[in-house]
């Protein structure tokens, strides 16, 4: 059979791509939970040579689990790089589904299942905060405030249907990766999930909004800086500069 003619749910269908520094408090427990609703599934983590060890307890989980596997990186290169190293990676390995998610738990494996089943009918779908009004758990207001400024700011601008636009939980099929033009992806931090998305629409993909509820990290601290934030502001004029070049 080959790997397009399969459901999405049968393993080795699907690919969890786990980004992953300074993650080691949560990767083991998180990769238990992930393989607690979908057994079969197969996760990719993609380590920055985080100085906590967790790439190497990424191999060591690895080396008695057939389902995990670890990409190591030399140094700390960014959220966004990271992901489309596991999406090249996923497409040379024929995989149907990729699986984004953070290792933090702030995106909760429990909702993998029913957002794997609604890839049936899309070509992405989204774990949303905004979907059903704001399912967002300890965060204090002046974060939720840059949080869902930010996502209006990239909806009106990239002209996104997508009310949670910097959401890093989704769903791909690998058909629709397959035509994003993976090498003029720049971004690393939220404004990486604002080109993915971009992309994805402009593209004609078909894409559905699945309500989560976003929990802060459990263990460790943000990585988001100013930087992020600065990207995500000017990002979207150069999406559309791509987007011309690319017609």
């Amino acid at each position: 059979m080959r790997a397009t003619d399969r459901d999405p749910l049968m393993p080795p269908a699907c690919l969890v791509i786990v980004p992953t520094y300074n993650e080691a408090e949560n990767l083991e427990t998180l990769l238990s939970e992930i393989h607690g609703v979908l057994p079969d599934v197969h996760v990719l983590v993609v380590d920055d040579s985080s100085p906590d060890g967790t790439g190497r307890l990424a191999d060591a989980i690895a080396g008695r689990d057939s389902r995990v596997h670890v990409m190591h990186r030399a140094r700390k290169l960014g959220l966004g790089t990271a992901y489309v190293a596991g999406y090249r990676w996923a497409l040379e390995h024929n995989y149907d589904a990729v699986v984004q998610m953070d290792a933090d738990f702030s995106h909760d494996p429990r909702y993998l299942p029913g957002m794997l089943q609604a890839l049936a009918d899309h070509d992405l779908v989204v774990g949303s905060r905004y979907v059903n009004g704001i399912s967002v758990v300890n965060w204090k207001l002046g974060r939720l405030l840059i949080s869902m400024g930010g996502c209006f700011y990239a909806r009106v601008l990239a002209r996104l249907p997508v009310r949670d636009a910097t959401g890093g939980f989704k769903v791909f099929r690998t058909p629709l990766l397959r035509k994003i033009p993976l090498d003029r992806i720049r971004s690393n931090g939220y404004a990486f999930q604002i080109e993915m998305n971009f992309w994805a629409h402009r593209l004609g993909a078909r894409v559905l909004e699945h309500p989560i509820i976003f929990v802060d990290r459990r263990v460790g601290i943000s990585k988001m800086d100013a930087g992020i934030v600065r990207e995500a502001m000017l990002t979207p004029f150069r999406l559309w500069f791509d987007w011309l070049r690319h017609r």
